[in-house]
């Protein structure tokens, strides 16, 4: 405030008033109203006194010199600047009394000057210089004073509040301590290595070592092991409802009879209670068993790395040896079943850009999206060539995304959600949480994201006049802060699946059924930001559901399933040349998958629309002339 007061007062601009007339004061009268408002706001600071009484004094002068000369109309501004004048020598006259305060610190007050009109402006110049200064100086000293008696106090009073035990002198020294420690650089500790990270490296290693397959074929065990638990599981489960569809039976064939509706939902509730123990006892178990096997699994990769260390290790050979008749015989039946399982397919290779052209690979596939998760169980000890590239690439700028159409809920209870946690739950994941982990903490993370936009609408709706409509929308963002929105996607991360390490759970609705949407459709927009987090995150190759549907129904026939998959196409190809923005140009393979009931003839005319709108490489036939 002291630099702008000073950098106003030092802008001595002279007003032109008309007929030729000069101010008595080189001061512009805005500047002066203005300064003059300024200060008397903040009378209460002692470093503005100085400043309001010089300008109050020039006004003073200023109007008394404007009625002398009568400049401007006659009768009430004379009356009005008469007025103002009484007022203002009424004001400087209060901050005399105030002034008088100062005179133990400045040793005078001949820095006080007159109002009355000036008969030379020289001398009057000079002389408010001189007391601006001897000022500036008493004020200085006296705050300058006044501050260190006030530090001088709270001091006094901390130490006191010490020596009484008012404040506990060993919790103050720890909390200096800390703050010292956690601000200054050369105390800052040294990050921990993470256990994580360590077997990650470790495993890393190990995967591109010859010790791999045996890392495969143990992975594969364990799996088989879960899987006939989860096979003996489903038995019981099937018997008991088996066992309690015929206990109902028997019951609904009493009613009205022997007995009654209470009876019946008495029975209901028990046959659900027994369900519940049942399936609760089932994953109990499997929640241990994939413990065990998890904790086993990174004690025994830790083992395995150092005995590699150790060249003197003879046992390890045998330990990491791998029989060729399993490994033959896996390829072959992993072989048939890629046959089978894809046997529609189309392969691409596009260049986009418009100077730099990056080549991208495209394939068009019929099939399931849970195919890419599943892993085929052949052998109990077989080496699994399918899940050696997605073990090579766990820790890798190569990963693997798969794009899952999801409602607005975070739970895997039904749908393809179900389907795919129950993929999950038949390998242990011996890299990452368990996929109910992981949504747990997306619900979370979800939940304080909602919380944190519920507070903000509601601040800009109380700041603001909305109407009805508006508070519905805030009722029903209430009452579902725990769902995603269509168009927003959560993401897990797995390194049990078959081929994938990156699942992209994204909202839609109702709506991608209709044969309306644009390229600003959520569902549209969703994709987007997933290619985008793609390219940040070093994710190489993504599977997209063509359709943006799992499943066929009756009223998507050939002219839906061809617009549809021309918009998706062109959205992609767009999104794609924005790649070359995000991450220089990297060379990526895209998988559009249609589902599995969708008919060859239909399949072809989609495989023959892609090279249509990607610029399809062509192919270069050299013949010999002879």
């Amino acid at each position: 405030m002291l630099a702008a007061a000073h950098a106003l007062w030092g802008k001595r601009i002279c007003s032109r008033p008309s007929q030729g007339t000069t101010f008595p004061y080189p001061v512009h009268q805005s500047r002066v109203c203005a300064l003059s408002l300024h200060f008397r706001h903040k009378g209460g600071f002692a470093l503005s006194l100085k400043y309001r009484i010089t300008v109050e004094i020039h006004l003073i002068a200023l109007f008394k010199w404007l009625n002398c000369n009568r400049l401007g109309p006659t009768g009430t501004w004379t009356e009005k600047f008469s007025t103002r004048c009484q007022e203002i020598e009424m004001v400087v006259a209060n901050l005399r009394s105030r002034i008088r305060g100062l005179e133990s610190v400045s040793g005078q007050v001949s820095w006080f000057p007159s109002a009355g009109r000036a008969d030379s402006s020289s001398e009057r110049t000079a002389q408010d210089f001189g007391t601006r200064r001897d000022l500036k100086e008493a004020l200085t000293q006296f705050i300058e004073e006044e501050s260190l008696r006030d530090y001088d106090r709270d001091a006094e009073a901390s130490l006191e509040a010490v020596k009484s035990g008012e404040v506990d002198l060993h919790q103050l020294a720890s909390t200096w301590a800390k703050a010292y420690a956690e601000t200054t650089l050369e105390h800052a500790r040294p990050e921990e290595p993470s256990w994580d990270e360590d077997f990650a490296d470790v495993y890393h290693d190990l995967i591109h070592s010859p010790a791999s397959e045996t890392l495969l074929n143990l992975e594969h065990n364990y799996f088989v092991s879960i899987s006939e638990l989860i096979g003996e599981r489903d038995v019981e489960l099937k018997k008991l409802r088996e066992r309690q569809g015929i206990e109902m039976e028997k019951v609904m064939q009493e009613l009205g009879k022997s007995l009654t509706d209470q009876d019946v939902n008495s029975l209901a509730a028990q046959h659900f209670e027994s369900q519940q123990d049942l399936e609760n006892k089932w994953s109990n178990e499997l929640k241990q068993s994939t413990a065990i096997q998890k904790q086993e699994y990174q004690e025994w990769v830790i083992k395995l790395h150092q005995d590699l260390k150790n060249p003197n290790n003879s046992s390890l050979s045998e330990e990491i040896k791998v029989q060729p008749s399993q490994f033959r015989e896996s390829v072959e039946a992993i072989g048939r079943i890629y046959e089978e399982q894809r046997k529609l397919e189309e392969s691409f290779t596009i260049h986009l850009g418009a100077q730099l052209k990056t080549m991208h690979n495209l394939r068009l596939l019929r099939a399931d999206m849970l195919d890419f998760c599943k892993h085929k169980r052949n052998h109990r000890s077989g080496v699994k060539l399918h899940r050696l590239q997605t073990a090579l690439s766990l820790y890798s700028t190569s990963l693997c995304g798969l794009v899952l159409l999801v409602d607005n809920r975070i739970n895997s209870y039904s749908g393809i959600k179900r389907d795919f946690a129950t993929v999950c739950q038949e390998c242990t994941d011996f890299h990452f949480p368990r996929i109910e982990e992981q949504l747990e903490v997306v619900q979370q993370v979800v939940l304080y994201a909602r919380t944190q936009r519920r507070s903000k609408l509601k601040e800009s709706l109380d700041s603001g006049n909305q109407n009805g409509g508006n508070d519905d929308k805030t009722k029903n963002a209430e009452r579902n802060y725990l769902n995603v929105l269509p168009g927003e996607f959560y993401i897990t991360r797995h390194s049990n699946l078959s081929e994938i390490h990156v699942a992209f759970h994204l909202c839609v609705d109702d709506h991608v059924k209709s044969g309306n949407i644009t390229a600003r459709d959520p569902a549209i927009m969703g994709l987007r930001n997933i290619l985008k987090v793609c390219c940040t995150h070093d994710i190489t190759t993504i599977s997209i559901p063509l359709l943006l549907v799992h499943d066929m129904s009756e009223e998507m026939t050939i002219p839906w399933c061809l617009r549809r998959a021309e918009l998706v196409f062109k959205c992609v190809k767009g999104f794609m040349m924005e790649m070359a923005s995000w991450d220089g140009g990297i060379s990526r393979t895209v998988q559009f998958l249609v589902p599995q009931s969708i008919s060859e003839e239909m399949f072809y005319q989609l495989s023959n629309m892609l090279p249509q709108i990607f610029r399809v490489s062509s192919t270069l036939t050299l013949t010999s002339k002879h």
